[in-house]
């Protein structure tokens, strides 16, 4: 029995009561088990001599029969209560521990293997409750009656059923490690997919700004595959143990159906006692066969229960240098070779080539977006122009429209009216991956993933050296705390940066712009939400970033504003020169 079986029942009352429940409806079963036989080989024996059946056996017979079907249904009805209610309680507990340390401290710092885990994790313990619990209870209890039964009825075909049982055992045990490997390995894939997939949609807009998001779809597809192939072996295994099972307990069923036979034949038995030792003797293998079968279907849920019990234990929060991306998902999702240009089909005209950004105008011309959950336009009819080299500065209080601007000129938005314009190209006629190439982008709240400070850094250009990441970091001031850190530049982040402050978040996405090199910066809010030390430490690095550039803050702090070369205020959707706020 695994520690996590152990766990279970010890942390759980509710598996210990159904446990036990399982075992007296087994023992009931059984004892219903040997009548069914007596009254059966009674009957069939009587008739063989001549004499027909009798009524009241065949009554006695029936109700047996409908008692069997009876504690059949009350076994699986009760089992289904009890696994949901232990279910109910592992939630509640995990949701607890959600609440205590946040949902960063469980599943390896990574909320898709959190939800997997509460979700379809968990619904993995049904097999376990409802098919393995309770067929373990009747292999403790239904073997013995039968055997003991057999003893009194005929020693000899007893003694073969002794000898003969224990191989299914030890079959299923040899062939049940090797499924219980495979089967953790399939968990562990599963939830691997789940939280690399749900890190991957978060940080999907830092993605596309970087062009990294087709890459990606290859990832999870590779994912997705390694998962299907370990379920494919599992399941193969699992076939293999049902076979060997099978063919084993056949095996042991003939070796006593085979003598039986003969003594019947040669008169040392009589009809009604071979009858007996031949209904029986099925019943003996049967739990042990059913059990086999079980564990199989139930090896995932013991799986999630280890896991369960390991996230429940978790005392200290780890250190961003013990965070692990599930199988080093989170470095594979960075640290990969440029990706391949992406053709656009036939029927797709083909993309504007983008013209030299550095020399280049960028306008709004009578630009209007609305957004669906909002009555009035986030920008209507704006007009703006910002020359090449030029630092300009927005801003105006949240939910103007100062982070829908930015979006126009990234792409991601699309203007309900009016254009966006490089020089005298529309934004929309330009390929948009050639166009994202030549874009910096810094938004509020970066997205790091999963995966090492250095690959987080290496996302702005994915062939960069360590040496020219290292020279980034220390561009935007982030050298000082990421050699600090456990394994340096090597540490492992939790999933958005889990471990490091706001302020290191914010200076390794500089770092990311620094080492992307783009003539066009768009920056949103950089020294948002930042302690006065981390804000000073982002804007002389933010100050260095735009030099030499054309750059768009967006800024709630006056930090910036001495480094623009002009500032606007956007309110209601509207642009104005800013009142009282004059650029040195």
């Amino acid at each position: 029995m695994k520690p996590a079986e152990r766990r279970l029942r010890r942390d759980l009352p509710v598996v210990r009561r159904h446990l036990t429940t399982s075992t007296a409806l087994a023992l009931a079963g059984a004892a219903l088990v040997v009548g069914q036989a007596g009254l059966l080989a009674g009957l069939l024996a009587d008739g063989f001599a001549g004499q027909g059946p009798r009524t009241t056996a065949l009554a006695a017979l029936t109700a047996v029969l409908a008692l069997r079907a009876l504690l059949a249904w009350a076994r699986g009805a009760l089992a289904q209560r009890a696994a949901a209610e232990a279910k109910r309680a592992l939630r509640e507990r995990l949701s607890a521990r959600l609440r205590h340390t946040g949902p960063h401290r469980l599943a390896a710092h990574r909320h898709g293997e959190t939800a997997t885990l509460l979700t379809r994790g968990l619904d993995a313990l049904d097999p376990y409750l409802t098919g393995y619990l309770p067929t373990l209870a009747a292999t403790a209890v239904v073997p013995v009656t039968v055997v003991g039964w057999l003893c009194w009825t005929d020693w000899t075909s007893a003694l073969i059923v002794v000898l003969t049982l224990p191989l299914i055992p030890v079959f299923g045990a040899l062939v049940g490690m090797h499924t219980a490997r495979r089967t953790a390995r399939q968990w562990r894939l599963l939830a691997r997919l789940g939280g690399h997939f749900l890190d991957v949609l978060a940080g999907l807009p830092t993605l596309r700004a970087f062009g990294r998001e087709h890459h990606q779809t290859g990832v999870v597809r590779e994912m997705a595959d390694a998962h299907r192939r370990a379920t494919m072996r599992t399941l193969r295994v699992a076939f293999l143990s049902s076979l060997v099972l099978e063919t084993v307990a056949t095996l042991s069923v003939a070796l006593v159906a085979v003598p039986v036979g003969l003594r019947l034949l040669a008169g040392e038995l009589d009809l009604r006692t071979a009858l007996v030792v031949l209904f029986l003797a099925p019943e003996a293998y049967l739990p042990l066969r059913a059990a086999g079968a079980a564990f199989h279907d139930s090896a995932e849920g013991i799986a999630v229960a280890e896991r369960v019990f390991a996230a429940l234990d978790e005392e200290e929060p780890p250190a961003a240098g013990s965070a692990r991306a599930a199988g080093g998902t989170g470095s594979a999702s960075v640290r990969t070779p440029a990706r391949a240009s992406v053709r656009a089909p036939a029927s797709v005209p083909v993309p504007v080539p983008v013209p030299d950004v550095r020399t280049a105008r960028l306008r709004l011309d009578g630009v209007t977006v609305h957004h669906p959950d909002r009555a009035a336009p986030a920008l209507d009819a704006v007009s703006l122009t910002v020359h090449p080299g030029e630092h300009l500065a927005l801003v105006g209080p949240s939910g103007a429209g100062k982070s829908t601007l930015l979006a126009l000129f990234l792409g991601f938005t699309a203007p309900g009216a009016g254009r966006v314009l490089v020089d005298e190209t529309d934004l929309a006629a330009l390929d948009p991956d050639a166009w994202l190439a030549r874009i910096a982008w810094v938004p509020q709240r970066p997205h790091l993933f999963a995966a090492s400070v250095a690959d987080n850094i290496r996302l702005g250009r994915p062939d960069a050296t360590d040496a020219e990441v290292r020279a980034a970091a220390r561009a935007a001031c982030a050298d000082g705390f990421a050699e600090r850190l456990p394994q340096g530049y090597d540490t492992l982040l939790g999933e958005h940066g889990a471990g490091l402050s706001a302020g290191q978040r914010q200076r390794i996405a500089l770092a990311r712009a620094f080492l992307k090199d783009a003539p066009v910066l768009l920056l949103d809010e950089p020294t948002a939400h930042l302690d006065p030390e981390s804000e000073a430490a982002v804007t002389r690095a933010t100050a260095d970033l735009v030099r030499g550039r054309t750059a768009i803050v967006v800024a709630h702090r006056r930090s910036l504003l001495p480094h623009a070369d002009r500032i606007l205020t956007v309110r209601a959707g509207t642009l104005a020169p800013a009142e009282g706020l004059v650029p040195s």
